[in-house]
């Protein structure tokens, strides 16, 4: 039984925020402008992101909202397709609660969509990739022949000034040199909101283009590395991690728990390496060369990793030419589990795109080191 994506979409809240307006989002933590943000900004090369917030931090959207106007975007030429989806699945990492799910809450945001089976895989990056394989999976079982499956990220909620407040007042009170960890702030200049839909069917469009998905694989590396990424917890010294059920209230506050934070010195030794090494395995498993790849798109959170991955690629694989990778990461930013579905959304309606063509996506996830991987080809 083959699947195939026959359509993509996106939502991207608001306007586009250059560097420059970002604090006006964010706001200034203890009233300072940030000592890494311009450091960061030079490294990743992100120029545009958006978020859910207008100025001053004020909420726009929701996570829910924005996956399902992604949604409603597949099916704007044709609502009545809407009734033949029989699942949704939505991968992010950044909901809006706890619980319930983000998928059955943006369920709850789809009134045209009838009762359906819904699965909401978590994680960081990866979790869109696990979103997208377990529709896959369930179209290829012969179970159901039509699935809905989405990445998205609501990040800002977490990196406006507020968050770290407290944090940086109990700084105050103990140090003249009140800033934020590196680790808290660094990601502040790091992260996107945004949302991206696929719809998946037995059969390709009779019309038109559609992406086959020639398969799907994935890799864990947490039996042998400690945590990078985090939120809802902090990292003890021994590398383990403290979750926030077991810190008081105050403590939450004062050492702002909920925040996202990166481990970067065991980000840059260790995320590329890993990942090519996975590579190596697949290709040699698959029978693959660099040469058989028509188009690249490789999920990357800053420039500093591009020619690094390029390195590996050539080492582990023959080298895959620049002209053939296409990223988008400068013009949208890092959205976390929604990336590589934003960069097949835009390379799927690009005009770029011809019969036969491979494209291959690779999906690196800091927080304890894993890996999806897919082929997708063009019919």
């Amino acid at each position: 039984m083959s699947v195939y994506i026959t359509n993509t979409s996106k939502f991207l809240p608001n306007e586009p925020v250059p560097n420059e307006d970002m604090e006006l989002y964010l706001g200034y933590i203890n009233d300072k402008p940030s000592k890494s943000k311009s450091i960061v900004l030079r490294n990743n090369g992100i120029t545009n992101r958006y978020y859910a917030l207008s100025k001053g931090g004020k909420p726009t959207h929701t996570n829910a909202q924005m996956t399902a106007l992604a949604v409603k975007e597949l099916f704007k030429n044709n609502p009545k397709k809407m009734d033949e989806v029989e699942l949704l699945s939505c991968g992010t990492s950044s909901p809006d609660q706890m619980m319930p799910s983000h998928g059955v809450m943006t369920h709850g945001w789809l009134p045209e969509i009838g009762p359906i089976e819904v699965v909401s895989p978590s994680g960081v990056c990866c979790a869109g990739m696990h979103s997208l394989k377990f529709a896959y999976l369930a179209i290829k079982a012969g179970e159901i022949k039509s699935a809905v499956a989405t990445g998205s990220e609501r990040f800002s909620g977490l990196l406006v000034s507020d968050v770290f407040e407290e944090e940086a007042q109990k700084l105050k009170e103990l140090t003249d040199n009140p800033f934020i960890a590196f680790q808290k702030d660094f990601l502040r200049w790091m992260l996107s909101d945004g949302a991206s839909a696929f719809q998946l069917s037995d059969e390709p469009n009779q019309e038109g283009l559609s992406l086959r998905i020639d398969w799907i694989e994935g890799v864990s590396y947490a039996n042998e590395m400690e945590t990078c990424m985090y939120m809802g917890a902090d990292k003890q010294p021994d590398g383990t991690l403290k979750g926030f059920m077991d810190y008081t209230p105050e403590e939450i506050m004062t050492k702002s728990i909920f925040s996202v934070k990166q481990d970067i010195n065991l980000l840059s030794d260790n995320i590329v390496p890993l990942g090519g090494k996975k590579i190596k395995e697949i290709f040699d498993k698959k029978g693959l060369s660099a040469k058989d790849i028509d188009h690249f798109l490789p999920h990357i959170s800053s420039n500093f990793f591009r020619s690094k991955i390029y390195d590996l690629v050539e080492i582990y694989g023959g080298g895959i030419p620049y002209e053939k990778w296409f990223i988008n990461l400068y013009t949208v930013g890092n959205v976390g589990a929604a990336s590589v579905y934003l960069m097949i959304d835009e390379l799927f309606h690009s005009g770029r795109l011809k019969k036969g063509e491979k494209i291959l996506l690779l999906v690196p996830e800091s927080s304890r080191f894993s890996y999806m991987y897919a082929m997708l080809t063009v019919v």
